[in-house]
């Protein structure tokens, strides 16, 4: 017998037809004589449609009233599993954040998880009850309702697993797990029947949609096995009995992965913008006077490359930033130009950052020599180059970001035959 925690999305429950359908899910676990507890996000566009009216109410909200609106979209989802598995013979209770309890900090909108007590979960566990948990949500120390912020349910899902010590955490979702790279501009790109948290949290801070990166730093810090499945296979086609192999993708530390490839996946980022700063003077405190004014207003800046002129005093500094904050990014640096002592600004919109990943890299050479010979042999050409130990990001205009993706997941090997 297994302790599972079962997440499904607002794709997953969009009407009561998909409700259903996760019913039999739930049951399934059950009938093979697992614990279960599921975590349900709203259904899907109810959320947004509750920030809208909550906009529209008023633009200048209440942060601790926007959270009382929009966390009724899980409370709604539920309420109405825990009823229909109530109807399959289930027993089955919904359960609100501040009921488990949830403990969040003070951020309304996008609180961080404290603690949780799974105390009471464990004890429904033991006399074979389903908790239907509303994800998403958790009480503040002001005693009033906490959002999590974008991806929350799945952070919900995956904090509440570690804090019952469950066997695994089951992310329900619209596709059947975690691929080399998006089929949809590659149909060779197979389905990986495992990857390592690094590399999972490579690829969703990099563009893969599959998971939310915090949800995989939760998953890697408290060592929460996860298994990413899609709720659109038949639950009466499911083996779920001890030792079957569920179809999808699992999350897990390195040292289960007996046979590490090199390369995992190419994962991409559309809408990125470089900024270049040319002949900067080359004296201490010049990052801090770039960087500093950017955080400041919260622009997030990445793939950051400098180059010292021969004498040494002057650099020319290059990052990128998202497309949706360059015109902010420009002004900001427009501003700072006293402090910086830059003499020309460039800014190019339409980029992508394309990435090789791979735990297998940290000990295989001529890897990023295979991607360069590859880009170069298809005409496009590298605006900028980052690395880490496990991941190779490279910078292209956008126009050449499906031709990259293809060619790349090709010279690594990573398509099906």
């Amino acid at each position: 017998m297994a302790r599972i925690v079962m997440k499904f999305g607002g794709t997953s429950v969009a009407d009561l037809d998909r409700i259903r359908n996760v019913a039999k899910h739930v049951k399934r676990e059950i009938d093979a004589g697992h614990q279960v507890a599921v975590v349900v996000s709203a259904m899907s566009g109810k959320t947004n449609e509750l920030v809208n009216w909550t906009k529209e109410a008023s633009p200048m909200h209440d942060a601790r009233e926007y959270d009382a609106v929009v966390a009724s979209g899980e409370q709604v989802t539920s309420g109405l599993l825990a009823i229909t598995l109530q109807s399959m013979g289930v027993d089955a209770r919904s359960w609100q954040g501040w009921q488990i309890p949830i403990e969040t900090d003070n951020a309304h909108g996008a609180a961080r998880i404290k603690s949780i007590n799974g105390a009471a979960l464990v004890e429904r566990f033991e006399i074979g009850q389903v908790a239907v948990i509303a994800g998403f949500q958790g009480i503040g120390p002001d005693n009033r309702i906490a959002t999590l912020g974008r991806g929350g349910s799945d952070t919900s899902a995956v904090a509440i697993a570690a804090s019952v010590g469950a066997d695994r955490c089951d992310i329900y979702t619209d596709v059947d797990g975690v691929y080399t790279t998006d089929p949809r501009i590659e149909p060779k790109a197979q389905r990986l029947a495992k990857i390592s948290f690094e590399e999972m949290l490579e690829m969703a801070s990099l563009g893969a949609k599959v998971l939310q990166v915090r949800s995989v730093e939760m998953g890697m810090v408290h060592g929460v096995r996860m298994f990413v499945r899609s709720s659109f296979t038949d639950p009466d086609a499911i083996d779920s009995s001890e030792g079957a192999v569920p179809e999808g993708t699992l999350i897990c530390n390195e040292d289960e992965i007996v046979e590490q490839q090199v390369v995992t996946g190419i994962a991409y980022a559309k809408d990125e913008a470089q900024i270049s700063l040319r002949r900067v003077s080359d004296k201490p405190g010049v990052s801090a006077a770039i960087f500093g004014p950017l955080s400041d207003a919260n622009i997030n800046v990445d793939m950051i490359v400098q180059n010292v002129s021969e004498d040494g005093s002057k650099t020319d500094m290059t990052f990128t930033v998202p497309n949706t904050d360059l015109d902010r990014a420009t002004e900001v640096l427009e501003k700072s130009l006293d402090s910086i002592g830059y003499e020309i600004l460039q800014s190019d919109p339409g980029m992508v950052k394309v990435s090789v990943i791979g735990i297998g890299m940290r000990s295989h050479a001529g890897v990023a020599a295979t991607a360069f010979k590859c880009l170069a042999d298809k005409g496009i050409n590298i605006r900028a180059i980052t690395t880490s130990e496990i991941k190779i990001s490279i910078l292209i205009d956008e126009e050449y970001a499906e031709l990259a993706v293809r060619s790349l997941h090709a010279v690594y090997g990573l398509g099906a035959d």
